[in-house]
């Protein structure tokens, strides 16, 4: 199972295809999903389309189904779960028959989020409440809410970095050098494991972005400047990643990797360091308990940079649920969004981010919150005018194309030098900046 920031990478393509979804919109454009009312009221049979297969057939979603009725006895929640969920969602959107809840998929563009969705409620009030609003916010409306949030990091086997000497967080990129290399000299672990081969894990380096300069402002910085500018964000850690392979610290070949080997192998401390995410610690925890070793051995540590002395790092949504705009019952498809956000206890079950800004951190970002990481919501107010650019300059900082070809340049696969490589991402994004008229 993939969370939304894993499939985004080898499905954000799809995002080209906005124009298919054409929908029929018309006087639907612009519907309310007002929070629903007494729970003993709100009626009827919804359909929950979710990318959650897995939950789905070994009767979980089922059982939060059950708790859902609880408090809405009168609702009747049927799932279909989607294994390829982008691309059946994107032909279902050609109809009015989508289900009733759903995820935003990646194919529907920002702007277009009225014609399909009915809003959730104002931005003021909502952003007071829940972070990530404005990733589904169109003209000071809410059109989707995650019910988890994740943050960018190293999940790494503490066991191995500490066989190897290694027991504080790395603070800058040659300190974190310095300690794969440790690892390489004295234990048997793979330092580094860059799943070169799955594509996609890949993505997750654009994470970075943001929690390298502590700026909540750092996606407005890629829409407005140069993304691999001396010291910007992304050129430190395509830079670092590049460093990890360049310095033999990684696979020996990284066209044989394989995600779903890859967990047990660091569970097992065959494998030291992944940069991925949070969303991936539970993956690695259960696959120590499959192999029989210690869950408590996987660690997360964040990236290894520091602004006055303080580690950031941003955080971003998952899917967010939204209502069909055509839903004939949007107050109980409304209920069931807000009930699964607030009461489910879905985020605590995946040891992810609560998106509720009150709610306390779990359990696996406590030791983020001892060391005073900080942790960074951005202001997605022009994700949509990045994704453009992304497109519009084939460069594919949301793809896995790019930095499979800096991997292929560090290991000596491709010919050129890292200063021509970071100028050629330049040029590109700044052309197609300049066609924009930005």
């Amino acid at each position: 199972m993939k969370s939304r920031h894993v499939l985004a990478g080898s499905l954000a393509a799809l995002a080209l295809l906005a124009s298919a979804c054409t929908g029929t919109g018309g006087s639907t454009e612009g519907a309310d999903a007002g929070a629903p009312g007494d729970p003993a009221t709100v009626e009827g049979t919804i359909t929950v389309l979710t990318h959650r297969t897995d939950l789905v057939q070994d009767g979980t979603m089922k059982r939060y189904a059950a708790e859902f009725n609880r408090t809405y006895p009168k609702v009747k929640v049927e799932f279909d779960g989607l294994t390829d969920y982008e691309g059946e969602v994107k032909i279902r959107m050609n109809t009015e028959d989508y289900g009733d809840v759903l995820m935003i998929p990646a194919v529907v563009q920002k702007k277009d989020y009225p014609r399909f969705f009915a809003s959730l409620g104002s931005a003021a009030e909502l952003s007071g409440k829940y972070r990530f609003t404005g990733y589904s916010t169109v003209d000071g409306k809410v059109y989707g809410q995650s019910p988890i949030g994740v943050v960018p990091g190293m999940v790494y086997n503490k066991r191995v970095w500490k066989q190897a000497g290694v027991t504080d967080w790395p603070t800058t990129p040659a300190e974190f050098l310095a300690g794969l290399k440790a690892v390489r000299a004295r234990t048997d672990a793979v330092p580094y494991y860059t799943n070169f081969k799955d594509m996609w894990p890949l993505t997750q380096w654009t994470n970075v972005n943001g929690s390298v300069g502590c700026d909540p402002e750092a996606t407005t910085e890629l829409a407005e400047g140069d993304p691999w500018a001396e010291g910007a964000d992304l050129r430190v850690g395509d830079t670092l990643l590049y460093d990890i392979v360049r310095s033999g610290l990684a696979e020996k070949d990284p066209t044989t990797t394989n995600w779903e080997a890859s967990k047990p192998q660091l569970a097992k401390g065959e494998i030291a360091t992944m940069w991925l995410g949070s969303w991936a610690v539970i993956q690695m925890r259960q696959a120590a308990e499959q192999a029989g070793t210690d869950p408590d051995d996987i660690g997360f540590m964040p990236f290894p940079a520091q602004r006055d002395g303080t580690f950031c790092a941003v955080t971003s949504p998952d899917y967010q649920q939204a209502v069909n705009v055509h839903s004939p019952h949007k107050d109980a498809a409304r209920a069931w969004i807000d009930w699964f956000t607030d009461r489910s206890g879905y985020a605590a079950a995946n040891l992810a981010l609560d998106p509720r800004k009150d709610a306390p951190l779990p359990a696996l970002l406590r030791p983020y919150e001892e060391a005073g990481v900080k942790l960074l919501d951005l202001d997605d107010t022009k994700g949509a005018e990045v994704k453009a650019l992304d497109n519009a300059s084939e460069v594919g900082v949301y793809k896995p194309d790019y930095r499979q070809d800096l991997v292929d340049l560090a290991r000596g696969a491709a010919d050129g030098d890292l200063a021509d490589f970071f100028d050629g991402l330049s040029g590109k994004w700044d052309a197609a900046r300049k066609e924009a008229g930005s």
